[in-house]
């Protein structure tokens, strides 16, 4: 069939918005349980609730959480580490109330942990003060042992602990749980030695976060309870430790980056530390949410893992015992939340022609077999745009790393001579990175011509600590250079219109995009999830885990409120001269509506072309599918009317002021 030529942006394609969110499911927090494989399954076409999913050796699914509950924790506000299995019984943190309930095979579940506070207005919202993540179960001492948020004082800042929750429950005694240990700003990872008489945890304070610098714990537990014998075992100010885990053997192994590398360390018999395998590569990740998982034990000799090299992740096995690594063959280019027992491990993954599945891997055959997709509707190859990987040059001679994909749609052609319109992704974290798994968000883009270059600037995991740290002190200089120089090299190369170049960004992507479209005159316009634009407002109104993060990325505040200002967009509207649309949930906690309500007022104050779309009852990204959509949907929208391309199809149209 030959191609219909029509102008970049005009496409038609089959990668709709309702197609994205139709039977699409967020996968995550796998677990193994003798026979039985678990995960998570975030549903937006349920508004967003996180589901319990079991499967069985046969490759049956049952939903485990019934549909009253949520299983999701709000600790950190991002949360992660929500439930854990043990012998078929399931333990779980409920979003709405925060306890933790026991749910027995076949039962309802039954809460552990005490009732919320009721509000102080009548009609008023509960208020939940205590939030759980990251449980393990003490076998031998009937109880839960797992991260605690304390935030029953209003008037201070939320207390981290760990803490032991009976498996029976706390009878209503009004106790939240008994503390092990205190006294630091944040905690995570408790783990047990297999016979119980030892504990791992990390910790960390102010303003380090996880990927700067934690401490390893080691303390011995005794048979009725408490803890003795504390000692730190490794990591500090400038090292960052993850995953801790006990071989069957009693061996203590981690994940450290003192080498520049997150490599796999174990401690030694006489207390020294050893690398179990040197490489420069990526063996660990930004610890954003809890229950993250890149290794796990087949035996004491056999180490699952996932590593990545220049942003690709790749499956290995380990020999514990020489320090060999051998790589497993699979067609996937993203791994994570990886679990493993004597015969098999399970994971997530993705390629650049597949959305994210829960994989199954035969230890013994080296077979994968796909247990559940994120998205069941199949896409024709000729409608996807693959990654290509792509190196350039950036500020003080330095490189940087993105993801290019050029348009690609087997039923079109553009007109010869014309050049795509390109959408620059600058991702969220900042210290996240892009990945190459099937994101049909990025093919909704390229199949209706339009060029999306996704970015992992300077700053972005995955490269290794320098490259980590390129943006220590930098933030909205370093991952503004690296996003425009990009788009730069692009359009030098002629893969993109120097004169159609766009950029989004959610969260602190968001930052980076209203940095680049104030600072800079590369871009004619972009769209800001959720995104800061008032770094001293982000600095004194937002939650705990995030509260001292921008002494790294900035500077200490108040003392460099210098630079906070100078950094903000929201200071320097006048600079600003091209239009923007924003996306803001209504209830986001992490960046206060606030933020983009001033930008968007500034904006229409000086006659610019800007959209703002709120959605209520969403918090920081969005969980319900109609607003996925929306948002898909409105942001092309806005591009069309500024640009002046017309859609092949008819979207819901989005109020535009000064147009």
């Amino acid at each position: 069939m030959t191609a219909k030529v029509a102008p970049y942006g005009s496409w038609r394609s089959p990668i709709t918005s309702e197609l994205i969110v139709r039977e699409m499911v967020g996968l995550n927090q796998t677990r193994i349980d003798g026979p039985d494989t678990y995960w998570i399954e975030m549903r937006p076409s349920e508004g967003g609730r996180n589901v319990i999913v079991k499967c069985d050796p046969k490759g049956n699914l049952t939903d485990v959480t019934p549909p009253d509950f949520n299983a999701r924790t709000r600790v950190h506000e991002y949360g992660g580490g929500d439930y854990v299995v043990h012998q078929g019984t399931v333990f779980f943190s409920n979003f709405s109330d925060q306890r933790i309930y026991r749910q027995s095979p076949g039962s309802t579940p039954e809460p552990l942990t005490p009732d919320c506070e009721q509000g102080e207005a009548p009609g008023a919202a509960p208020r939940c003060s205590f939030r759980y993540a990251d449980a393990v179960v003490d076998v031998k001492r009937k109880r839960l042992l797992c991260v605690r948020e304390d935030h029953s004082d209003r008037e201070r800042e939320a207390v981290n602990t760990l803490v032991s929750v009976p498996l029976d429950g706390i009878n209503g005694s009004g106790d939240a749980g008994e503390i092990l240990v205190s006294g630091n700003d944040f905690y995570s990872s408790p783990r047990l030695s297999p016979d119980g008489s030892r504990l791992s945890w990390l910790t960390w304070n102010h303003p380090n976060m996880p990927w700067d610098g934690t401490e390893l714990w080691v303390a011995d537990l005794a048979p009725d309870g408490p803890l003795s014998n504390s000692q730190c075992v490794a990591g500090g100010v400038h090292e960052s430790i993850f995953q801790p885990e006990w071989s069957s053997e009693g061996m203590l192994y981690f994940v450290s980056d003192r080498s520049g590398w997150w490599n796999i360390c174990r401690q030694t018999r006489d207390g020294g530390i050893e690398p179990v395998h040197r490489h420069e590569a990526e063996f660990g990740a930004p610890q954003w949410v809890f229950g993250m998982s890149t290794y796990a034990f087949a035996s004491a000799t056999l180490i699952v893992c996932t590593y990545a090299e220049r942003g690709i992740w790749y499956l290995g096995l380990i020999d514990t015992r020489r320090g060999a690594l051998e790589q497993v063959q699979t067609p996937y280019t993203d791994i994570s939340f990886l679990r493993a027992g004597e015969e098999r491990a399970v994971f997530r993954a993705g390629s650049p022609t597949q959305t994210a599945a829960m994989v199954q891997l035969d230890l013994a055959n080296r077979e994968t077999r796909v247990l559940r997709s994120s998205h069941n509707v199949g896409i024709e190859a000729g409608y996807l745009s693959v990654p290509q990987p792509i190196e350039f040059p950036t500020e003080a001679g330095l490189k940087a790393h993105a993801f290019f994909y050029p348009p690609q749609n087997q039923d079109y052609a553009a007109s010869s001579g014309e050049r795509p319109p390109l959408l620059v992704k600058s991702h969220g974290g900042p210290t996240s990175a892009a990945v190459t798994r099937l994101s049909l968000d990025i093919q909704y883009w390229t199949s209706r011509g339009i060029a999306v270059l996704d970015v992992n600037y300077g700053g972005s995991s995955g490269y290794g600590r320098e490259y980590r740290q390129r943006l220590v002190g930098q933030w909205g200089i370093v991952d503004v250079d690296d996003c425009v120089n990009g788009a730069l090299f692009l359009v030098a190369r002629d893969d993109s219109d120097g004169e159609r170049l766009m950029i989004d960004g959610g969260s602190a992507g968001g930052y980076t995009t209203l940095c680049a479209l104030t600072f800079r005159d590369t871009f004619r316009a972009g769209a800001s999830h959720f995104g800061v634009s008032d770094a001293e407002a982000l600095a004194k109104d937002t939650h705990k885990f995030e509260s001292r993060y921008l002494d790294g990325l900035i500077g200490p505040y108040p003392e460099r409120r210098d630079l906070y200002i100078e950094r903000s967009p929201i200071n320097f509207t006048d600079r600003l001269s091209c239009p923007v649309i924003f996306f803001q949930g209504l209830e986001d906690k992490v960046v206060p509506p606030s933020q983009a309500e001033k930008m968007v007022e500034a904006l229409r104050m000086k006659g610019l072309p800007v959209a703002y779309v709120a959605f209520p009852g969403e918090q920081h990204g969005f969980r319900r599918a109609e607003n996925i959509r929306r948002s898909l949907d409105a942001e092309i929208y806005f591009y069309s009317r500024i640009f002046g391309f017309e859609l092949a199809e008819q979207v819901e149209p989005v109020e535009i002021d000064n147009l």
